[in-house]
């Protein structure tokens, strides 16, 4: 198979964070959003577990309702991000549009949750950073391949983990049970215009590293 490498590289360094520009009045059609997570689900996980599950939140109610617990979790963060706004440069885009979805996150047409089978506090402790990595990883790439094909089709997203500092109150709202993780919140809409850039980074070989952490590779 012949990949068409400039299709594939502009998917992968254009697939940004978005928020100011979720565009909240255009619906997201569930053919859409299931081929999307279809897509999603080929993703790899741990011991091939496939625990991934997605929660579609549509209901005006109980997206207000992920909203506040958002906002409330979001504390001082939020504070600070609104502060920032003025911030110069890169990082005060992202603070200004961090502030917009706090403000405007239940106005987003779909709310995604994706959930992985199991609890980070029941992993065994004596191998936490192992399970750990292999628990999330079994959800994130997942998540990741989402996002993509959204940006394919002309959609957007931000993941966002803020009201996880009261996921037991979301898992209330929305009947998740005990035995599930949520990973995430995203936040799903088209997106007013698809001009996405690739965004400000280091050079690659300032922050890689040959056999040892002391050698940068050149």
């Amino acid at each position: 198979m012949d990949f068409d490498h400039t299709q594939t590289d502009a998917l992968l360094s254009t697939t940004r964070a978005v928020r100011k520009r979720l565009d909240f009045d255009r619906d997201v059609p569930d053919d859409v959003l299931l081929e999307c997570l279809q897509l999603a689900v080929q993703a790899p996980t741990g011991s091939n577990k496939q625990g991934w599950r997605w929660m579609v939140i549509r209901d005006a109610e109980k997206k207000a309702a992920l909203a506040e617990m958002y906002r409330r979790a979001g504390g001082d963060y939020l504070a600070a991000a609104a502060a920032d706004t003025a911030t110069e440069g890169q990082m005060g885009r992202v603070m200004s549009s961090a502030a917009y979805l706090a403000a405007n996150l239940e106005h987003a047409p779909v709310h995604v949750i994706p959930l992985i089978i199991g609890r980070l506090d029941e992993l065994p402790a004596e191998s936490i950073t192992q399970s750990a990595a292999g628990f999330m990883g079994s959800i994130l790439p997942a998540m990741w391949s989402f996002q993509l094909a959204l940006r394919s089709r002309g959609l957007g997203t931000c993941l966002t983990t803020i009201h996880l500092g009261l996921e037991q109150e979301a898992a209330d709202l929305l009947g998740i049970p005990p035995h599930m993780t949520q990973a995430g919140l995203l936040p799903v809409a088209y997106t007013k215009g698809t001009d996405f850039k690739a965004a400000e980074r280091p050079p690659v070989h300032e922050i890689t590293y040959l056999d040892t952490y002391k050698n940068p590779i050149r």
